[in-house]
């Protein structure tokens, strides 16, 4: 994305892949959570968003979970690269499991994705440069690893967002501003992508940037897009890794998330643990060996490989691999992402 606008704003080296139209600046709104077949099965409760044209066939990031996404957003990089593999990641030095939201050990982010922001290099072009998200994120290692080197707006409500990227885009000069929206997801996450309080959710970030769209300077393009969509998970798909033991023979550690994970086993043990999981999991779940997954990461670096799993567990259809002992608190959600599937990888990409 960022790579497209950038070229599309004169920057050199930068290659406008997407086709975007020209312009003297651009929004890039971020909706956390709006895969484009939920937004065709609720047009008629976005119906700005409906509306707008699309770039068809755009596809997330595998694992398709929001801090894989962010990142490649933020550097132009596959997760083979910039190393943030995933929800929940393995820390090769210490063996020990890193959330990568809630940023729960002492690591220096920078150290951790130290590759520089398409958004710094655009700002050393002149182009004005900006993130406007939530302040609570301000100085997290997400942000940290997605977000740096560029003014970050902290923003508390909606209201306040939309009053900023007035006054960033009606400045002079060449305007590029990430803006993000998190409440669709944590919706989905809560009370599933198929609920009225989702679609409600909808219908309010559909309002807001249509009201947004008519407020911005008229050469100034808006462009929507997500991370990832959602699928809701029924109480018969939800596998539970603890019941089966002999599931957890030669493994070390379990990371990801429920929809797609990392798996990581005992120096040569990978294999054995792969065809263990494929014979009781069956059509349930791809799974595959960590060498095996270069069309899902892209080249996988020396330096990061060892934060992606030994195997990997991608769910299929309604299906999700959990943890009671671990990861209890995925088994109080209803809506998911992460895997291979449409509905979770396909995402809009719409400007207006």
């Amino acid at each position: 994305m960022w790579p497209s606008v950038g070229a599309a704003l004169g920057v050199p080296g930068l290659v406008d892949v997407l086709g975007l139209p020209q312009a003297r600046g651009y929004v890039v709104f971020l909706v956390d959570g709006l895969g484009e077949l939920n937004l065709r099965e609720n047009a008629a409760h976005a119906p700005f968003l409906s509306g707008l044209e699309a770039v068809p066939g755009v596809r997330s990031n595998i694992p398709s979970t929001t801090v894989t996404s962010l990142t490649s957003l933020g550097t132009g990089l596959a997760p083979g690269r910039h190393g943030v593999s995933g929800y929940t990641v393995r820390v090769p030095e210490t063996g020990e499991r890193l959330n990568s939201i809630a940023w729960d050990r002492p690591l220096d982010p920078r150290e951790w994705q130290p590759h520089e922001m398409v958004l710094t290099r655009m700002a050393r072009e002149g182009i004005a440069s900006a993130a406007v998200n939530e302040a609570r994120f301000r100085g997290s290692g997400l942000t940290q690893c997605s977000q740096r080197d560029v003014p970050y707006h902290g923003v508390t409500s909606s209201w306040e967002r939309h009053d900023v990227l007035l006054d960033l885009t009606e400045a002079d000069g060449r305007p590029a501003v990430y803006a993000y929206e998190s409440n669709l997801d944590h919706t989905g996450h809560k009370h599933g992508c198929t609920s009225e309080e989702w679609r409600v959710e909808l219908r309010r970030i559909d309002d807001d940037l249509r009201r947004l769209r008519t407020d911005l300077p008229d050469d100034v393009r808006l462009v929507v897009t997500a991370d990832h969509g959602m699928v809701d998970l029924p109480v018969e798909g939800r596998f539970d890794v603890d019941e089966h033991p002999r599931l957890l023979d030669d493994v070390e550690l379990l990371a990801g998330e429920a929809r797609f994970r990392h798996v990581h086993t005992r120096p040569g043990a990978a294999p054995e643990v792969a065809q263990r999981w494929r014979d009781l999991l069956g059509d349930r779940a791809e799974v595959r060996l960590r060498e095996e997954c270069e069309d899902w990461f892209g080249t996988v670096e020396p330096e990061v490989e060892q934060r992606f799993g030994d195997v990997v567990v991608a769910a299929q259809d309604d299906f999700a691999v959990f943890s009671s002992r671990e990861f209890a608190r995925e088994m109080e959600m209803a809506g998911f992402h992460g895997s291979t599937s449409e509905v979770e990888t396909r995402i809009p990409l719409l400007w207006c």
